[in-house]
């Protein structure tokens, strides 16, 4: 039996964002830094640069910073240089883009594919299953993440590739979120009509999991999972900001504010352009999550 009103669902959604210009804004925001992390080889070609390579003789010698006007701004240099080093700024921006999206969308797939499956499946088989799934959720949600991710990256092997180690840690403390609301759900769910039309037509629990309840399950995942992003990016930056996330030289938002926090007063350039793309980035995707979730609840929306 099809799901019912999965796909009139999301046509729905779509409407409701197409009347929400804040919505269409971000999404397009975030559409571009997609782009500029899938391109960001090309981009940096297109300046002449890349994110590795020295150049210590555009560097002022008197404080280490980019010659020239706001840290060595020039035609060849659109944002400027890393001070001390001399790497090219923009290079640096455009591929930390591509870590920040890599992390944060490979992070919220983790949580979500966790989450959904653990929470549908303690809200419709219930009993100690339900029991077991609740009291981790609880668990993790009491549990001081921070301070774990913090102190498993600083003893992790080296030969752990940063970025893995990242998705799957961000991404484990992740799923309990989206699995009380996933659960939440199911359980509103699980006795509608098609689900009980369904069993009463001889489905096993399998059939009525993956065909009923998981399709009515997209909406709410696809929200939770735009407002986990920015979070997710949000965590690897804090993480490399406190030097135990992405290891230099490669390019990190995160890490990149946390080098221009000494040089703010000398070159303050190097600490905008990389804030304003993290800045930028995570308010888009919380106003499409925002949007999403009055197009979804209107009685919580607020009129734009």
């Amino acid at each position: 039996m099809p799901a019912p009103a999965a796909a009139s669902g999301l046509r729905a959604l779509l409407r409701g964002l197409r009347r929400d210009r804040w919505a269409q804004a971000s999404a397009a925001v975030i559409v571009l830094f997609a782009l500029a992390a899938v391109a960001a080889p090309l981009l940096s070609a297109l300046e002449g640069q890349d994110p590795y390579t020295y150049h210590t003789e555009l560097l002022d010698r008197a404080n280490g910073t980019g010659a020239g006007v706001l840290g060595g701004i020039s035609g060849d240099h659109w944002f400027g240089v890393e001070p001390l080093t001399g790497r090219d700024l923009f290079a640096i921006v455009v591929h930390g883009a591509r870590t920040s999206f890599l992390i944060g969308l490979a992070a919220t797939l983790v949580s979500a594919v966790i989450g959904v499956l653990l929470g549908a499946a303690a809200g419709y088989l219930g009993g100690r299953w339900d029991t077991v799934v609740s009291r981790a959720t609880d668990v993790l949600l009491g549990f001081p993440q921070l301070i774990f991710m913090i102190s498993l990256g600083a003893v992790a092997p080296a030969a752990i590739p940063r970025p893995v180690l990242l998705i799957v840690v961000i991404g484990l403390f992740g799923w309990p979120r989206v699995a009380r609301v996933i659960r939440a759900q199911t359980l509103s769910l699980r006795d509608r009509d098609f689900v009980r039309a369904a069993k009463a037509l001889g489905a096993g629990p399998g059939h009525v999991f993956r065909r009923e309840l998981l399709p009515n399950l997209w909406a709410p995942v696809i929200v939770l999972a735009t407002v986990s992003i920015p979070e997710k990016i949000g965590m690897e930056a804090a993480l490399s900001f406190l030097g135990v996330g992405i290891a230099p030289p490669t390019p990190s938002w995160g890490r990149s504010i946390s080098d221009a926090i000494g040089w703010v007063k000398t070159d303050p350039m190097f600490l905008i352009f990389p804030g304003a793309a993290l800045f930028v980035a995570t308010l888009a995707f919380n106003l499409l999550g925002d949007g999403l979730r009055d197009v979804l609840d209107p009685k919580t929306g607020v009129r734009r």
